[in-house]
């Protein structure tokens, strides 16, 4: 994905990843950023922050991974975490069915606190590769387009789905006019025509 001192971007999109505790925040984060995986991450304390380059199509951007812990006691730093942000991954673990069902409250949290009332967001099922799965693929997805989100279902472990949640999300917001452009970066948007596109921005993975 490139190195972090790379100049040659078309903007910094600032991109947050919410849940509840334990459900591979921090995994995923690991796995796109770094393409690393740990089985003894520790809960994170506070937020939690990476960079790296992403290329959609002809189109280069630099992205800031924002990582919360999901505990409660930390939910005090939210109005800050959320400022600004142009896409929100919201993740839950399929093994736990009230990992899901208290996504509303992320969700709801989102909308009170972000600044963006077009920002993406992407439903993430994550740790698929777990045989004791509580949570069906069509339950999860019901509940994205339900909140008018993207979905994939995911193991950080495994990187299965990893890559193309972050790919999916990123190039929506690139396609949402208003979303980025006044973030700072002025060189055109290339969008080239491809299977892909013609699949429509979600390639099967959501609706």
């Amino acid at each position: 994905m490139g190195s972090n001192d790379d100049p040659d971007f078309l903007t910094v999109l600032k991109i947050l990843i919410i849940g509840e505790s334990d459900v591979g925040k921090s995994s995923l984060l690991l796995r796109f950023a770094d393409d690393t995986f740990h089985t003894d991450i520790p809960a994170t304390i506070g937020i939690d922050f990476k960079s790296t380059f992403l290329t959609i199509g002809e189109n280069r951007v630099k992205l800031a991974l924002w990582d919360t812990a999901g505990a409660e006691r930390f939910r005090s730093l939210t109005p800050s975490f959320y400022r600004g942000a142009q896409g929100a991954i919201l993740v839950y673990d399929v093994t736990r069915r009230d990992t899901l069902q208290k996504l509303d409250s992320w969700y709801n949290e989102l909308d009170v606190y972000s600044t963006r009332e077009n920002l993406v967001k992407m439903v993430v099922g994550n740790k698929v590769d777990k045989e004791n799965r509580a949570i069906s693929r069509e339950e999860g997805l019901r509940w994205a387009r339900r909140h008018s989100s993207l979905f994939i279902e995911a193991s950080a472990r495994t990187k299965e789905g990893v890559k193309t949640a972050f790919e999916e999300l990123v190039e929506k917001i690139l396609q949402t006019p208003g979303l980025w452009e006044e973030v700072g970066g002025k060189r055109n948007i290339k969008l080239e025509e491809s299977e892909d596109q013609e699949r429509g921005w979600c390639s099967g993975y959501c609706f």
